[in-house]
């Protein structure tokens, strides 16, 4: 039997059902709520008389139409009154439902969820992360299966804790070497996409790997893992190494004491087989990416 990449391991452990035409039942461990696209989703439940699965799997947050000015006027700042509502709505929802966490408008926690989902270590390897949002993928940086979900599917993972989905493609994308002064991870992962194309990703999961995906930040790696989206991707991943643990080590959310030792351990496991098979890899010298951006 060959190795497993990287989304192999993940996809098999989280699918908990495969019919004969390959859609499956995946299981999501961790499900990022905001403002936007969870109250339709909520008030579907209520329409069908149906309460959420597992909300200690809800981060939630207000961040697409929250202001970064105005905030001593409190919720009379939002001026739009369609943002408003969202905002409102989110508060009654959580507030009736809870959430492992919730970070609202004007809490000093509170910002992009893509940001504060690692920042909070709501954001673990290994993990299955869904969020209403197509730049999810931010999260495969910390070796998450992660990507964005439609309204009626943040509904269905609200009510069920599972997702409809087929399994992807593999591709990985090699980049050795080391970035030049000045190159950093946008243009890195805006060169790869030079070289792909816009559509190059479609229908397949992204590991990036390398010595200078290696050698970004964690900050950097999800940089890149956001923009998969834009080479046409839905997900995007890097493995797991020294660097991810440490980055988790300490956050509010991270397990601590001796499931921290048990986690950290399997988090380890989190990379492709030296025989894994991919369906189309793609490799690149850092030292010939040129600054892409100003």
């Amino acid at each position: 039997m060959s190795g497993q990449t990287l989304y192999d391991k993940l996809w098999n452990d989280h699918v908990v059902h495969v019919e004969d035409d390959g859609t499956a039942l995946l299981y999501i461990d961790r499900h990022l709520v905001h403002e936007v696209t969870s109250p339709q989703a909520f008030e579907g439940l209520k329409l069908a008389g149906r309460k959420p699965w597992r909300m200690d799997s809800v981060v939630a947050t207000a961040d697409h139409n929250t202001p970064t000015t105005g905030w001593e006027h409190g919720l009379a700042g939002i001026t739009d009154r369609t943002s408003r509502i969202q905002i409102e709505t989110l508060d009654a929802n959580i507030r009736e439902y809870g959430a492992k966490a919730y970070f609202p408008f004007l809490d000093r926690r509170q910002g992009i969820v893509h940001v504060i989902g690692p920042e909070q270590g709501a954001t673990l390897p290994g993990m299955t992360v869904v969020c209403g949002d197509s730049h999810t993928s931010t999260h495969g940086a910390f070796g998450c299966l992660a990507h964005g979900i439609g309204t009626s599917e943040v509904e269905h993972v609200l009510a069920t804790q599972c997702l409809v989905a087929k399994k992807m493609k593999n591709m990985r994308v090699a980049v050795e070497g080391a970035l030049a002064r000045g190159v950093g991870a946008k243009d890195l992962v805006l060169a790869i996409i030079g070289r792909i194309g816009t559509a190059g990703g479609t229908g397949h999961a992204i590991e990036f790997a390398g010595s200078a995906i290696r050698s970004l930040s964690m900050e950097g790696r999800m940089t890149v893992c956001n923009m998969a989206i834009e080479a046409g991707a839905r997900a995007g991943m890097v493995a797991v190494d020294e660097a991810t643990i440490a980055y988790v080590k300490g956050r509010p959310l991270a397990p601590a004491g001796p499931d921290w030792d048990a986690a950290a351990a399997y988090w380890r496991t989190l990379r492709s087989d030296a025989d894994a098979k991919f369906d189309r890899e793609v490799s690149l010298r850092a030292e010939e990416i040129l600054p892409q951006v100003t």
